[in-house]
């Protein structure tokens, strides 16, 4: 039977606006936004060209980004969510990993204590062996230890904008906000050969829980608890909902983290999804309940403002009154 529509002419094509092009004329979509042909558009560390409809984009290997902020948030190298809140110290990402040929040329620890008084956590200090030097990040600064044995690894650090960055001669560099937020990132050369509580970087998320012992679980709870540092620390055996054991504070915490899920931030709502990150807000805010209410409220808001960024949609949220930056001191 005959059905009406609307066709286009033999040898043209629709193009999702109403209209009929040529095949080099069509457009292309991402994120739900459309594109003209020969634009382009920037994908990791690559960039794409919308031909015909398609995208044709290079191929350069990039660099792999973990995330550690908060309250116990972790976004692994191959962008895996979870919450992981122990108090103990633990690798969160080394090339030392159960080859018995592989030396390794690095390790960062995280040193997790309580923040708040419902058993939440957060990174209070880093540590980062490179080679023979050891660097602790603790209070805003960092000191070097020279240890006897390894290789001699180069660094440098600079400080950016709110950021200590190290980077190293080994393709690792090291991003802190000098509060509770951690950024790693490693070059390509590492993928598939590292190993800790940001994951193996081999492109596949659902492989990211690797114990230890080599084992896969699914539970982070037993995969977060597999990497820490000392037998002496207690395993974390349940996760602590913040909100329950300080249901006053829920009401302010939803409140506040709404700014996510609000027309700020529509632009990057299509990009990365809010959801989690408004969770994890919401858990931070509820959980600092004795003092630093609005570094755990901030720093959960910039961490989703930060993935943002990366996906290509830049917000401007910060105002007078929600977490200023006087940017003439940090110039």
């Amino acid at each position: 039977e005959c059905v009406s529509a609307c066709v286009c002419p033999e040898g043209l094509f629709d193009d999702g606006k109403g209209g009929c092009v040529e095949e080099k004329d069509c457009p292309c979509t991402h994120n739900n936004q459309w594109y003209s042909p020969g634009q382009k558009i920037t994908v990791d560390c690559n960039t794409c060209t919308c031909q015909k409809g398609l995208w044709n984009c290079t191929e350069d290997e990039c660099y792999g980004t973990c995330m550690i902020y908060g309250n116990g948030h972790y976004i692994t190298f191959d962008g895996k969510l979870y919450d992981f809140d122990g108090s103990c110290e633990y690798v969160a990402t080394q090339d030392f990993c159960g080859d018995k040929n592989s030396s390794g040329s690095f390790s960062i620890i995280t040193e997790n204590v309580p923040c708040g008084t419902t058993g939440v956590t957060c990174s209070k200090a880093i540590k980062m062996f490179l080679g023979k030097t050891e660097l602790k990040l603790e209070n805003k600064d960092y000191k070097e230890i020279q240890r006897d044995i390894g290789d001699d690894v180069h660094y440098w650090n600079r400080t950016v904008g709110l950021y200590l960055v190290i980077e190293a001669s080994n393709g690792v560099m090291l991003i802190w906000d000098k509060k509770t937020t951690l950024f790693i990132k490693l070059s390509p050369d590492y993928k598939g050969k590292v190993c800790g509580l940001c994951g193996n970087f081999d492109d596949k998320s659902n492989n990211d829980f690797t114990t230890r012992s080599g084992l896969q679980e699914t539970n982070a709870l037993k995969f977060g608890n597999s990497w820490k540092q000392s037998s002496m620390c207690p395993d974390i055996t349940q996760e602590i909902k913040p909100c329950d054991v300080k249901p006053h504070r829920k009401s302010w915490a939803e409140k506040e983290c709404s700014i996510i899920r609000s027309e700020v931030f529509k632009i990057c709502h299509s990009k990365v999804d809010p959801i989690p990150f408004y969770e994890a807000c919401v858990h931070d805010a509820c959980s600092c309940d004795s003092g630093g209410d609005c570094e755990c409220f901030c720093s959960a808001v910039a961490a989703y403002a930060e993935e943002c960024t990366k996906a290509q949609a830049c917000v401007f949220w910060r105002t007078p009154d929600i977490c200023p930056i006087f940017c003439d001191y940090y110039n």
